[in-house]
């Protein structure tokens, strides 16, 4: 996949996918970018050496973690009936409310540790941790 700064557009000078630009809501990528509290290595580590772990029992479904991530890491969908069954009673009454939708990080392994998601996120639902491998 070819990556390079993208002149003219909310990423800056990381390094992120031509086709982020297309894909990513510019005005929540700018106001993620400037958060002060944003973890992460700024899109700059190697894919898989961090993993975007998504806490359902807090996520709402409100998609900003897919509209920021610059390499497509994240699908909003409806919430398996096992990891429904896993839930709190909070946390299904929450998921109830919100029509069973949550983020999962179907493309972890893509993840460049931007902390986009981190601090986009409306319920402070999604954590970096490094892999196994660190």
């Amino acid at each position: 996949m070819e990556t390079g700064p993208i002149d003219g557009t909310s990423f800056g000078d990381e390094p992120v996918p031509p086709a982020a630009a297309r894909r990513t809501n510019p005005s929540k990528v700018r106001a993620a970018r400037a958060d002060p509290d944003r973890p992460g290595e700024r899109c700059r580590a190697e894919p898989g050496r961090f993993v975007p772990v998504v806490d359902l029992s807090r996520c709402e479904g409100k998609r900003d973690c897919t509209e920021v991530c610059p390499y497509d890491v994240f699908e909003v969908t409806r919430i398996t009936d096992e990891d429904f069954g896993s839930l709190s009673v909070f946390g299904k009454l929450r998921s109830i409310a919100h029509q069973r939708q949550g983020a999962y990080a179907v493309r972890a392994e893509d993840c460049h540790a931007c902390g986009l998601c981190v601090v986009a996120c409306p319920e402070s639902a999604i954590a970096l941790r490094p892999t196994a491998g660190l």
